[in-house]
Protein backbone atom coordinates (compact mmCIF):
# COMPACT_ATOMS: atom_id res chain seq x y z
CA UNK A 1 0.00 0.00 0.00
CA UNK A 2 1.00 3.66 0.32
CA UNK A 3 3.33 5.84 1.89
CA UNK A 4 1.66 8.81 1.23
CA UNK A 5 3.18 12.53 2.73
CA UNK A 6 1.35 14.92 3.84
CA UNK A 7 1.49 16.57 0.72
CA UNK A 8 -1.48 16.70 -0.73
CA UNK A 9 -2.33 17.94 -4.37
CA UNK A 10 -5.65 18.39 -5.73
CA UNK A 11 -6.41 17.48 -9.35
CA UNK A 12 -9.38 20.42 -9.75
CA UNK A 13 -8.08 23.51 -8.53
CA UNK A 14 -9.67 27.08 -9.39
CA UNK A 15 -8.12 29.05 -11.55
CA UNK A 16 -7.31 32.52 -9.71
CA UNK A 17 -7.13 35.97 -11.30
CA UNK A 18 -4.28 38.52 -10.53
CA UNK A 19 -5.83 42.16 -8.97
CA UNK A 20 -3.16 43.18 -11.58
CA UNK A 21 -4.76 41.19 -14.39
CA UNK A 22 -8.04 42.97 -13.25
CA UNK A 23 -6.86 46.01 -13.39
CA UNK A 24 -5.35 46.08 -16.60
CA UNK A 25 -8.17 44.89 -17.96
CA UNK A 26 -10.47 47.74 -16.27
CA UNK A 27 -8.05 50.07 -17.81
CA UNK A 28 -7.15 48.82 -20.96
CA UNK A 29 -7.16 50.76 -24.89
CA UNK A 30 -7.82 47.80 -26.22
CA UNK A 31 -11.03 47.24 -28.25
CA UNK A 32 -14.09 45.32 -25.97
CA UNK A 33 -14.56 43.16 -28.19
CA UNK A 34 -11.44 41.28 -28.50
CA UNK A 35 -11.97 38.00 -26.98
CA UNK A 36 -9.19 36.51 -24.10
CA UNK A 37 -6.88 33.95 -25.35
CA UNK A 38 -8.40 30.37 -25.41
CA UNK A 39 -6.68 27.34 -24.68
CA UNK A 40 -6.28 25.23 -27.58
CA UNK A 41 -3.49 22.32 -26.45
CA UNK A 42 -4.88 19.20 -27.98
CA UNK A 43 -5.89 16.88 -24.50
CA UNK A 44 -5.22 12.94 -24.34
CA UNK A 45 -8.22 10.88 -26.00
CA UNK A 46 -8.74 7.64 -26.65
CA UNK A 47 -7.38 8.04 -30.42
CA UNK A 48 -4.00 6.57 -31.73
CA UNK A 49 -1.58 9.60 -31.04
CA UNK A 50 2.25 9.01 -31.29
CA UNK A 51 3.56 6.07 -29.83
CA UNK A 52 4.51 5.51 -26.44
CA UNK A 53 6.60 3.34 -24.45
CA UNK A 54 5.75 3.29 -20.75
CA UNK A 55 7.82 1.65 -18.28
CA UNK A 56 5.82 -0.13 -15.35
CA UNK A 57 7.54 -1.00 -11.91
CA UNK A 58 5.84 -2.05 -8.76
CA UNK A 59 6.59 -4.16 -6.05
CA UNK A 60 6.12 -8.06 -6.02
CA UNK A 61 1.93 -8.86 -6.17
CA UNK A 62 2.16 -10.44 -2.66
CA UNK A 63 -0.95 -8.70 -1.35
CA UNK A 64 -4.48 -8.41 -3.30
CA UNK A 65 -4.58 -4.86 -3.51
CA UNK A 66 -1.12 -4.97 -5.56
CA UNK A 67 -2.21 -7.38 -7.74
CA UNK A 68 -5.06 -5.22 -8.52
CA UNK A 69 -2.66 -2.26 -9.55
CA UNK A 70 -0.67 -4.56 -11.77
CA UNK A 71 -3.78 -5.56 -13.33
CA UNK A 72 -4.95 -1.97 -13.52
CA UNK A 73 -2.01 -1.04 -15.17
CA UNK A 74 -2.58 -3.80 -18.09
CA UNK A 75 -5.64 -3.71 -18.63
CA UNK A 76 -5.09 0.18 -19.07
CA UNK A 77 -2.24 -0.34 -21.34
CA UNK A 78 -3.85 -2.95 -23.73
CA UNK A 79 -7.06 -0.04 -24.27
CA UNK A 80 -4.46 2.11 -26.56
CA UNK A 81 -3.28 0.81 -29.64
CA UNK A 82 -0.59 3.65 -29.55
CA UNK A 83 0.82 2.42 -26.06
CA UNK A 84 3.57 -0.67 -25.14
CA UNK A 85 3.93 -1.33 -21.56
CA UNK A 86 6.98 -2.72 -20.65
CA UNK A 87 6.07 -4.21 -17.28
CA UNK A 88 8.86 -5.80 -14.68
CA UNK A 89 8.64 -8.81 -12.39
CA UNK A 90 8.12 -6.69 -9.28
CA UNK A 91 9.82 -7.31 -5.97
CA UNK A 92 9.97 -6.00 -2.52
CA UNK A 93 13.74 -6.23 -2.18
CA UNK A 94 14.66 -2.64 -2.78
CA UNK A 95 17.77 -3.55 -4.99
CA UNK A 96 16.39 -5.67 -7.15
CA UNK A 97 13.61 -2.70 -7.66
CA UNK A 98 16.75 -0.79 -8.29
CA UNK A 99 17.69 -2.72 -10.44
CA UNK A 100 15.01 -2.94 -12.61
CA UNK A 101 14.32 0.49 -13.29
CA UNK A 102 17.63 0.71 -14.44
CA UNK A 103 17.22 -1.26 -17.34
CA UNK A 104 13.76 0.24 -18.21
CA UNK A 105 15.76 3.31 -18.09
CA UNK A 106 18.55 1.66 -20.17
CA UNK A 107 16.12 0.80 -22.85
CA UNK A 108 15.33 4.53 -22.91
CA UNK A 109 11.14 3.94 -22.08
CA UNK A 110 9.62 7.33 -22.97
CA UNK A 111 7.78 7.42 -19.94
CA UNK A 112 8.63 5.41 -16.38
CA UNK A 113 5.17 4.68 -13.65
CA UNK A 114 7.04 3.56 -10.79
CA UNK A 115 5.67 2.43 -7.43
CA UNK A 116 8.21 2.19 -5.02
CA UNK A 117 8.67 -0.66 -2.24
CA UNK A 118 10.10 2.37 -0.47
CA UNK A 119 9.50 5.32 -1.46
CA UNK A 120 12.26 6.82 0.57
CA UNK A 121 14.99 3.94 -0.86
CA UNK A 122 14.09 4.74 -4.54
CA UNK A 123 13.93 8.20 -4.39
CA UNK A 124 17.56 8.75 -6.20
CA UNK A 125 16.52 6.06 -9.15
CA UNK A 126 13.53 8.47 -9.52
CA UNK A 127 16.22 11.08 -9.60
CA UNK A 128 18.26 9.19 -12.11
CA UNK A 129 14.92 9.01 -14.65
CA UNK A 130 14.20 12.11 -14.30
CA UNK A 131 17.78 13.41 -15.24
CA UNK A 132 18.07 11.59 -18.66
CA UNK A 133 15.02 12.83 -19.70
CA UNK A 134 12.38 10.17 -18.82
CA UNK A 135 9.37 11.31 -16.89
CA UNK A 136 8.28 10.03 -13.85
CA UNK A 137 5.07 9.08 -12.74
CA UNK A 138 5.38 8.30 -9.12
CA UNK A 139 2.21 6.23 -8.24
CA UNK A 140 1.12 6.10 -4.47
CA UNK A 141 3.94 5.67 -2.56
CA UNK A 142 5.66 9.16 -2.52
CA UNK A 143 9.57 10.13 -3.31
CA UNK A 144 11.30 12.13 -0.72
CA UNK A 145 11.77 14.76 -3.19
CA UNK A 146 9.37 16.33 -5.78
CA UNK A 147 12.13 16.66 -7.99
CA UNK A 148 12.44 12.62 -8.33
CA UNK A 149 8.62 12.45 -10.40
CA UNK A 150 6.73 14.31 -12.75
CA UNK A 151 3.40 13.76 -11.05
CA UNK A 152 2.43 11.73 -8.29
CA UNK A 153 -0.89 10.10 -7.68
CA UNK A 154 -2.15 8.07 -4.89
CA UNK A 155 -4.88 7.56 -2.18
CA UNK A 156 -5.42 9.98 0.71
CA UNK A 157 -4.66 7.47 3.80
CA UNK A 158 -5.45 10.48 6.21
CA UNK A 159 -8.78 11.23 4.05
CA UNK A 160 -9.05 6.90 4.56
CA UNK A 161 -8.91 6.91 8.21
CA UNK A 162 -11.22 9.93 8.87
CA UNK A 163 -13.64 8.95 6.96
CA UNK A 164 -13.92 5.46 8.72
CA UNK A 165 -13.83 7.42 12.05
CA UNK A 166 -16.93 9.77 10.69
CA UNK A 167 -19.08 6.51 9.57
CA UNK A 168 -18.24 5.23 13.04
CA UNK A 169 -18.99 8.39 14.75
CA UNK A 170 -22.37 8.93 12.81
CA UNK A 171 -23.27 5.14 13.53
CA UNK A 172 -22.61 5.28 17.58
CA UNK A 173 -23.18 8.91 17.85
CA UNK A 174 -26.61 8.37 20.08
CA UNK A 175 -24.41 5.63 22.47
CA UNK A 176 -23.51 6.52 25.59
CA UNK A 177 -19.93 5.36 26.58
CA UNK A 178 -19.24 3.77 22.85
CA UNK A 179 -15.92 1.89 22.62
CA UNK A 180 -14.38 1.08 19.59
CA UNK A 181 -11.18 -0.56 18.66
CA UNK A 182 -8.61 -0.69 15.70
CA UNK A 183 -6.49 -3.08 13.75
CA UNK A 184 -4.30 -0.88 11.87
CA UNK A 185 -1.42 -2.21 9.05
CA UNK A 186 2.28 -1.87 9.53
CA UNK A 187 3.18 0.64 12.05
CA UNK A 188 6.59 1.42 10.54
CA UNK A 189 4.82 2.70 7.42
CA UNK A 190 3.71 6.28 7.33
CA UNK A 191 0.61 5.63 5.31
CA UNK A 192 -0.54 3.54 8.96
CA UNK A 193 0.37 6.09 10.88
CA UNK A 194 -1.70 8.92 8.89
CA UNK A 195 -4.66 6.54 8.43
CA UNK A 196 -4.82 6.16 12.80
CA UNK A 197 -4.25 10.03 12.66
CA UNK A 198 -7.53 10.46 10.58
CA UNK A 199 -9.34 8.19 12.85
CA UNK A 200 -8.52 9.91 15.62
CA UNK A 201 -9.01 13.26 14.22
CA UNK A 202 -12.42 12.25 13.13
CA UNK A 203 -13.39 10.69 16.93
CA UNK A 204 -12.61 13.95 18.17
CA UNK A 205 -15.73 15.26 17.12
CA UNK A 206 -17.88 12.65 18.67
CA UNK A 207 -17.28 13.00 22.58
CA UNK A 208 -19.21 9.85 23.71
CA UNK A 209 -16.86 7.67 21.86
CA UNK A 210 -13.55 6.34 23.28
CA UNK A 211 -10.86 4.48 21.38
CA UNK A 212 -10.02 1.77 23.50
CA UNK A 213 -7.15 -0.41 22.14
CA UNK A 214 -4.95 -0.59 19.25
CA UNK A 215 -3.40 -3.48 17.42
CA UNK A 216 -0.84 -3.24 14.58
CA UNK A 217 -1.08 -6.22 12.17
CA UNK A 218 0.85 -6.92 8.90
CA UNK A 219 -1.60 -6.36 5.61
CA UNK A 220 -1.70 -10.42 5.66
CA UNK A 221 -4.77 -12.98 6.26
CA UNK A 222 -2.53 -14.25 9.20
CA UNK A 223 -1.59 -11.42 10.93
CA UNK A 224 -5.28 -9.95 10.77
CA UNK A 225 -6.76 -13.02 12.44
CA UNK A 226 -4.30 -13.27 15.14
CA UNK A 227 -4.06 -9.52 16.36
CA UNK A 228 -8.11 -9.54 16.18
CA UNK A 229 -8.36 -12.57 18.38
CA UNK A 230 -5.64 -10.76 20.84
CA UNK A 231 -8.46 -7.70 20.61
CA UNK A 232 -11.59 -9.61 21.19
CA UNK A 233 -9.84 -11.59 24.06
CA UNK A 234 -8.82 -8.08 25.89
CA UNK A 235 -12.09 -6.17 25.18
CA UNK A 236 -15.54 -7.52 26.81
CA UNK A 237 -17.49 -4.71 25.36
CA UNK A 238 -16.78 -3.46 21.40
CA UNK A 239 -18.88 -1.02 19.68
CA UNK A 240 -17.05 -0.41 16.70
CA UNK A 241 -14.23 -2.00 14.75
CA UNK A 242 -12.11 0.13 12.13
CA UNK A 243 -10.03 -2.55 10.08
CA UNK A 244 -7.27 -0.58 7.87
CA UNK A 245 -7.02 -3.59 5.28
CA UNK A 246 -9.62 -5.59 3.50
CA UNK A 247 -7.02 -8.56 2.94
CA UNK A 248 -6.34 -8.38 6.77
CA UNK A 249 -9.45 -8.29 7.13
CA UNK A 250 -10.46 -11.67 6.08
CA UNK A 251 -8.42 -13.03 9.40
CA UNK A 252 -10.24 -10.31 11.47
CA UNK A 253 -13.73 -11.96 10.51
CA UNK A 254 -12.57 -15.01 11.00
CA UNK A 255 -11.05 -14.51 14.52
CA UNK A 256 -14.83 -12.64 15.07
CA UNK A 257 -16.73 -15.82 14.16
CA UNK A 258 -14.32 -18.37 15.82
CA UNK A 259 -14.77 -15.97 18.96
CA UNK A 260 -18.53 -15.80 18.81
CA UNK A 261 -19.09 -12.20 18.47
CA UNK A 262 -21.50 -9.97 17.16
CA UNK A 263 -22.68 -6.93 19.30
CA UNK A 264 -20.15 -4.24 17.50
CA UNK A 265 -19.67 -3.32 13.54
CA UNK A 266 -17.04 -3.39 11.32
CA UNK A 267 -15.42 -0.82 9.23
CA UNK A 268 -12.85 -2.28 6.66
CA UNK A 269 -10.69 -0.79 4.46
CA UNK A 270 -8.98 -0.98 0.56
CA UNK A 271 -12.35 -2.16 -1.56
CA UNK A 272 -11.70 -5.96 -1.39
CA UNK A 273 -14.11 -7.85 -3.80
CA UNK A 274 -14.84 -10.18 -0.49
CA UNK A 275 -15.55 -7.32 2.00
CA UNK A 276 -17.99 -5.72 -1.06
CA UNK A 277 -19.71 -9.22 -1.21
CA UNK A 278 -20.02 -9.33 2.76
CA UNK A 279 -22.00 -5.88 2.82
CA UNK A 280 -24.05 -6.37 -0.01
CA UNK A 281 -25.13 -9.68 2.47
CA UNK A 282 -25.23 -7.90 5.33
CA UNK A 283 -25.39 -10.80 7.65
CA UNK A 284 -22.46 -10.46 9.28
CA UNK A 285 -20.48 -7.67 11.81
CA UNK A 286 -19.12 -6.12 7.85
CA UNK A 287 -21.10 -2.83 7.30
CA UNK A 288 -18.67 -1.18 5.28
CA UNK A 289 -15.45 -0.49 3.91
CA UNK A 290 -13.35 2.92 3.23
CA UNK A 291 -11.72 2.68 -0.61
CA UNK A 292 -8.21 3.37 -1.48
CA UNK A 293 -8.98 2.59 -4.98
CA UNK A 294 -6.26 0.25 -7.69
CA UNK A 295 -7.94 2.00 -10.24
CA UNK A 296 -5.29 4.44 -9.95
CA UNK A 297 -3.13 2.39 -11.55
CA UNK A 298 -5.11 2.60 -14.89
CA UNK A 299 -5.05 6.39 -14.10
CA UNK A 300 -1.22 5.89 -14.24
CA UNK A 301 -1.31 4.90 -16.82
CA UNK A 302 -3.58 7.72 -18.74
CA UNK A 303 -0.86 10.48 -17.28
CA UNK A 304 2.05 8.61 -18.93
CA UNK A 305 0.64 8.32 -22.12
CA UNK A 306 -0.31 11.91 -22.12
CA UNK A 307 3.41 12.89 -21.03
CA UNK A 308 4.19 10.80 -23.65
CA UNK A 309 2.07 12.78 -26.47
CA UNK A 310 2.40 15.87 -24.95
CA UNK A 311 -1.06 16.14 -23.98
CA UNK A 312 -2.97 17.97 -21.37
CA UNK A 313 -6.08 16.25 -19.82
CA UNK A 314 -9.46 16.29 -21.21
CA UNK A 315 -11.51 18.57 -19.15
CA UNK A 316 -8.92 20.48 -17.66
CA UNK A 317 -7.94 24.04 -19.21
CA UNK A 318 -3.99 23.41 -18.33
CA UNK A 319 -1.75 23.01 -20.99
CA UNK A 320 0.28 20.12 -18.57
CA UNK A 321 -1.10 17.63 -16.90
CA UNK A 322 -0.80 18.19 -12.99
CA UNK A 323 2.32 17.66 -10.67
CA UNK A 324 -0.42 15.93 -8.11
CA UNK A 325 -3.44 14.21 -7.60
CA UNK A 326 -4.78 12.70 -4.80
CA UNK A 327 -7.62 9.93 -5.13
CA UNK A 328 -10.84 10.34 -2.86
CA UNK A 329 -11.84 7.51 -0.04
CA UNK A 330 -15.49 6.87 -0.52
CA UNK A 331 -17.04 5.10 2.08
CA UNK A 332 -19.30 2.07 0.59
CA UNK A 333 -22.35 0.29 2.84
CA UNK A 334 -24.68 -1.44 1.26
CA UNK A 335 -26.53 1.84 0.13
CA UNK A 336 -24.22 2.37 -2.28
CA UNK A 337 -22.85 -1.17 -2.91
CA UNK A 338 -23.91 -1.95 -6.56
CA UNK A 339 -22.34 1.28 -7.66
CA UNK A 340 -18.89 0.02 -6.71
CA UNK A 341 -18.95 -3.73 -6.87
CA UNK A 342 -17.09 -4.12 -10.66
CA UNK A 343 -14.13 -2.05 -8.97
CA UNK A 344 -13.45 -4.48 -6.20
CA UNK A 345 -10.26 -6.96 -6.51
CA UNK A 346 -9.61 -9.81 -5.19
Amino acid sequence: MSQLTSRRGLLFGTAAVSAGALLTACTSNESKDEKPAANDQPSADDKPGKPVTIGFAGPQADHGWLNAINENAKSRAKKYSDVTLEITEGSNDTAAQIGQIETLINKKVDVLVILPADGKALTQVGLKAMRAGIPVINLDRIFNTPQAYRCWIGGDNYGMGFNAGSYIGEKLKGKADARVVELAGIDNLELTKQRTQGFDDALKNYPNIKKVARQAADFTVESGQAKMSQLLQAQSKIDAVWNHDDDQGVGALRAIEQAGRDEFLMVGGAGALSAFQAIKQDNGVLKATVLYPPTMAASAIDLARALGQSKGIGGLAEYEIPSSITLYSAVVDKDNIDQYMSTGFR
